[in-house]
């Protein structure tokens, strides 16, 4: 394995296909490689499993279940993949609980949708 990956590899998990289109466009604009993207708790352990990102970027709710079984299951197996938890769900304790199961960063969509590129590539180069 190389020191650098360029570009970063991606992996998006949210159940908005809106807010997924949109970080994909920004990531990409940056010359990040969008490599999957899911709605649901399985089909994102399944695609970030299949597609060895170098990021996640995931949200708390997710359609029929949580990112933090997104995060618990994919650390357990592959813990070299980095996430960088980005959701609206941004309170003390959901903060806490994720960055306590291994999220590099923890971002509020509402405030702090602007500092998720920067995040990304942070966490990239973090493991």
């Amino acid at each position: 394995m190389t020191e650098r990956h360029v570009p970063v590899k991606v992996f998006l998990a949210d159940d908005s296909a809106m807010i997924r289109e949109r970080v994909a466009a920004m990531l990409s604009a940056r010359a990040m490689n969008i490599v999957g993207e899911a709605e649901t708790p399985q089909g994102s352990i399944d695609g970030i499993l299949a597609m060895h990102p170098d990021v996640v970027v995931l949200d708390v709710q997710l359609e029929g279940g949580t990112g933090l079984q997104v995060l618990r299951a994919v650390r357990q197996l592959e813990p070299g993949i980095a996430f960088v938890v980005f959701s609206n769900n941004a309170g003390p304790a959901y903060r806490k609980r994720y960055l306590g199961e291994g999220a590099q960063r923890f971002l509020d969509k509402t405030t702090e949708f602007d500092q998720l590129v920067t995040a990304v590539e942070h966490a990239s180069h973090a493991h």
